[in-house]
């Protein structure tokens, strides 16, 4: 077991991040990616990922120091979204084309479908829980309704809620015990338990805007969420009782997801679907997802 991992991430997640907080930069030239620019997440070796480059279908990688580039095509009709790795470092991608859950295995670029389910409309976004079970967000656009769906490690499919509001955003609370949903024409966010069966109850409003439309939602370590207003241009950071408490500007006005990563997890990373590229700022408190690496052996 390699024990090393644990000091630094005892440090790191006790302190604030420091250095120019929360004023975004771009990291990838505009018109890199096509206007399905989505689902950023990051490896445990810093490795940037989103969907979507120059055409759909495929998926691009942006390495520290490097320009994007294309990292793989998916198979012929498939289109990702949402990208989320688990604690051994395999990638899951939303195929809302394909009505799947695919598997990557970064190794070998080797492309699988861990789940399908015909009866999902279009998987949208992925969360994943310290035991690495997923939960999807599945959108039914024209209808303005939608579904959550639980896939465990060896791709068995549960529907856990359907018939509720357009789900989009999805994320977990970093004990794995709450799950944060938002239903984007609805303009709402939710919390709902999470038993030891993996069911939900307990739904409960988190916040309502007022306007515009909201998109992706991610968690740091301290469980305050980071939803991306799609259409307002920003990000809210938000208390984990749904109080805001920052207002982010992306340089854009259409951003679609976020993630963290960087070498002590303090680097936000959001896809912006105007200029179609990449932006980053600075947090003060380590992605829950990061956190997560540190405690693999």
């Amino acid at each position: 077991m390699k024990l090393f991992f644990a000091i630094p991430f005892l440090f790191l997640s006790s302190q604030l991040c420091a250095e120019d907080l929360f004023t975004a930069k771009a990291i990838t030239k505009e018109g890199v990616f096509s206007s399905g620019i989505e689902g950023p997440a990051c490896d445990k070796d810093g490795n940037l990922y989103a969907v979507n480059i120059n055409e759909r279908g495929t998926i691009g990688i942006v390495e520290p120091g490097k320009p994007a580039e294309l990292w793989v095509t998916l198979p012929d009709g498939s289109t990702g979204n949402g990208i989320r790795f688990d604690r051994a470092g395999q990638m899951y991608v939303a195929d809302y084309k394909g009505h799947n859950i695919l598997k990557i295995d970064p190794e070998t670029k080797k492309v699988s479908v861990l789940a399908h389910e015909a009866t999902m409309s279009q998987p949208n976004d992925i969360a994943i829980g310290p035991d690495d079970y997923l939960y999807a967000s599945d959108p039914a656009w024209k209808d303005k309704t939608g579904q959550i769906w639980l896939i465990s490690p060896a791709g068995k499919v549960t529907n856990l809620a359907k018939d509720i509001g357009t789900t989009n955003g999805i994320e977990l609370s970093p004990d794995g015990k709450k799950l944060y949903v938002g239903e984007s024409i609805q303009r709402k966010v939710f919390v709902y338990d999470i038993g030891s069966d993996h069911q939900l109850s307990n739904k409960k409003l988190l916040i309502e805007f007022p306007d515009h439309n909201l998109d992706g939602i991610r968690c740091d370590v301290d469980g305050n969420l980071y939803v991306t207003r799609h259409s307002a241009g920003v990000v809210l950071k938000l208390s984990p009782d749904g109080k805001v408490l920052k207002t982010i500007d992306v340089l854009g006005t259409m951003p679609s997801n976020i993630c963290f990563g960087g070498p002590d997890g303090c680097t936000a990373y959001v896809t912006e679907v105007e200029k179609k590229r990449i932006v980053s700022f600075r947090v003060d408190r380590p992605g829950a997802s990061w956190q997560r690496w540190q405690e693999t052996p």
